[in-house]
């Protein structure tokens, strides 16, 4: 008696999934078309990308160059602690130590303050790019009949035909004018 219940159940389900399945065919039977961006590429493609990847790039450089002679200060010192400590008293050790650690603690602090400032600048930058993308996307979608555009990296494989990146750096290029 159980076994035969078990099998109504059963086949109780496989029709109410065909009968689902059945349902559902109006909507599979309407094309689906997919497409793919390149996020990444669209922002090192585009004009207003390069301008902006150039303004952060350059802020980089000039806070890097700064760095550079704050760490070869700080390394001249720790150089200078380790060949003439044998020959200094106690009371100037620790003040060359007091100084090395004060000078390297400003130092963290300021490339802290560098990685901040650099992060401002790619949102003040990069997203009012990345606002007016998700506008150019909608167009694209609608003016190509797309149903779904996906990121490409969530996408672990996609044929080249569907990438539409190129398409969306010239109208991203357009709309930035």
């Amino acid at each position: 008696m159980l076994k035969k219940m078990k099998n109504t159940a059963g086949w109780l389900c496989v029709l109410m999934i065909t009968i689902a399945c059945c349902w559902q065919m109006p909507a599979w039977s309407a094309e689906t078309k997919i497409g793919v961006l390149d996020m990444q590429r669209v922002l090192a493609t585009s004009v207003a990308g390069q301008k902006a990847q150039q303004l952060i790039e350059e802020r980089m450089e000039s806070l890097q160059t700064s760095f550079r002679k704050e760490e070869g200060d700080l390394l001249n010192l720790q150089s200078e602690i380790e060949k003439r400590s044998s020959a200094w008293s106690d009371s100037v050790k620790q003040e060359k130590a007091i100084e090395f650690q004060t000078k390297r603690r400003d130092l963290l602090e300021k490339q802290e303050e560098a990685k901040l400032e650099l992060q401002r600048l790619q949102e003040q930058h990069v997203n009012p790019i990345l606002q007016r993308l998700a506008g150019v996307v909608d167009k694209v979608a609608k003016d190509k009949g797309y149903t779904l555009i996906l990121p490409r990296n969530i996408v672990l494989h996609a044929a080249p035909e569907v990438d539409i990146s190129d398409t969306v750096v010239a109208e991203l290029n357009k709309v930035l004018k």
